[in-house]
């Protein structure tokens, strides 16, 4: 017998641990519920339901090939070794088959569990899957990970032109086993269910994946480049859901874009391209977890920035949690969160820099937050994008690039349609007066619109202060702490 640990891989095409397990033989899979890691990992409600309902539909959907799913509580990752080491030994299993995850905690998880199946004679097979790259086969001329990500890029595209990675065979109807599938809670203790708004914005299953991704590759990539900033304007794939599930790989992503451009990389439609750029941003920050686990650790990935003077400011990091900065474009953004799960990400950029440089908030802060109310909470996108936005990351803004979210606002929601949809007390505005509604002296007769909580040309010059304040840079490259 084969078990198939499934982790964020939750779909049945072009999942390489389940194919290689079902090629074997009879396989079962096997699906941890870890809510106390889940909750030190800040893992948001709305993503934990998400798991759930994809379960659910995996669980149908491995049914019709004979496969058993079977649900087991490992609730801290410490328990894991134990649980999966007892299922093996109920089962008479023969080998354990997982997908690679990255991360401190993930690695040390993965290297527990398999010193305890070897011990118990259980062989152990895990495979690259939810990247393109193997971390540590991209490197630097030096033998180092990369730091800027144009440098990264260029090596993967011409890995990429030299040999695309294929698709996976999904596996193929089995023998029944005669074993049960588990029935899937559809709640956990700490975890509430988010409203029937939210989850009707992200369907669950393989099916809806599929064709949200084909309904993007078929009518929007080409117009991704020009859109993807627009808020207002379905621009963006909104795919990042599915892949921090597993529900979509990112080999199936790359195959759908390169089929709608003729199969070109560099030329053709540059929405495809720019497209492509973003998954391999995504690749990219992975990579960055694996070379510098301090990430992982809640460490700034550049150790002099550790030395910032951050303001301990509750009040102005409740107005920023709550959508009541008085600038129009960031509280959109933030209710936008709040309700959906899930924020644009030119957004998020805007967002980010207005906490940690006009607020001068520590970026943990906002790195929590966000990990706490996205749908496709992700720790290497989401540390990457709170690092890149603070200044303190790999291949991070300059200290002194700092998004003025007034002229952003007037720059991608021109006509302040995104601002009118998240703040209905300011629709009666018209496209000047809604980017910064103080400008009219408090007398726009909304009376439940807050004034500014702070002046962003005082707030911009305090953040660059303390930034020329820290010592001076060091190069962060082989600090592997």
């Amino acid at each position: 017998m084969q078990l198939i640990w499934l982790r964020s891989d939750l779909r049945v095409h072009d999942n390489t641990a389940l194919s290689a397990a079902a090629v074997r033989g009879p396989c079962v899979a096997v699906y941890l519920l870890s809510p106390a890691q889940w909750l030190a990992h800040d893992d948001a409600p709305c993503k934990v339901d998400f798991w759930l309902r994809n379960l659910r539909d995996l669980s149908q959907t491995l049914a019709r090939l004979n496969i058993p799913l079977l649900i087991r509580e490992a609730s801290h990752w410490d328990d894991a070794p134990r649980v999966l080491a007892g299922l093996c030994d109920e089962l008479g299993v023969e080998a354990v088959h997982a997908n690679d995850e990255y991360g401190v905690h993930e690695t040390r998880r993965d290297a527990a569990v398999r010193q305890a199946l070897e011990t118990a004679g259980i062989a152990w097979h895990n495979y690259l899957d939810q990247l393109l790259f193997q971390p540590g086969s991209v490197l630097t001329r030096t033998g180092t990970y990369f730091q800027v990500f144009s440098q990264f890029r260029k090596v993967c595209y011409s890995r990429l032109h030299g040999s695309l990675p294929q698709l996976v065979a999904p596996p193929k109807t089995q023998a029944p086993t005669g074993i049960d599938s588990d029935s899937i809670p559809e709640q956990l203790d700490d975890f509430p269910t988010p409203s029937a708004h939210l989850r009707a914005l992200w369907p669950a299953g393989e099916a809806e994946a599929q064709r949200r991704l084909n309904e993007f590759t078929d009518a929007q990539i080409d117009y991704y480049k020009d859109e993807r900033d627009l808020p207002a304007k379905p621009g963006t794939s909104q795919l990042s859901t599915y892949l921090a599930a597993g529900i979509l790989s990112p080999r199936q992503c790359l195959h759908a874009a390169l089929q709608s451009n003729q199969g070109e990389f560099e030329s053709g439609s540059v929405g495809v391209v720019t497209w492509i750029n973003e998954l391999l941003w995504r690749e990219f920050y992975k990579h960055i977890l694996v070379g510098y686990p301090r990430v992982s650790r809640h460490r700034a990935f550049r150790p002099e920035t550790e030395a910032l003077a951050w303001r301990h400011a509750p009040e102005d990091l409740a107005a920023w949690k709550e959508a009541r900065t008085g600038l129009p474009i960031i509280d959109a953004a933030m209710r936008q969160l709040l309700e959906t799960g899930w924020m644009h990400n030119r957004l998020r950029m805007v967002v980010a820099m207005f906490l940690t440089k006009n607020l001068l908030i520590d970026w943990r802060e906002g790195e929590r937050f966000f990990m706490r109310h996205l749908i496709d909470g992700d720790l290497a996108a989401n540390n990457g994008g709170w690092q890149w936005s603070s200044s303190t990351g790999t291949d991070s803004a300059p200290y002194f690039r700092i998004f003025n979210p007034l002229s952003q606002s007037e720059k991608f929601d021109s006509e302040g349609l995104f601002i009118k949809h998240w703040l209905p007390e300011l629709a009666g505005l018209n496209k000047k007066d809604i980017h910064n509604p103080a400008n009219m002296g408090g007398l726009f007769g909304v009376a439940d619109y807050p004034l500014p909580i702070v002046n962003l040309g005082q707030s911009r010059e305090r953040a660059l202060a303390a930034f020329k304040n820290l010592p001076t840079r060091m190069d962060a490259a082989g600090v592997h702490d």
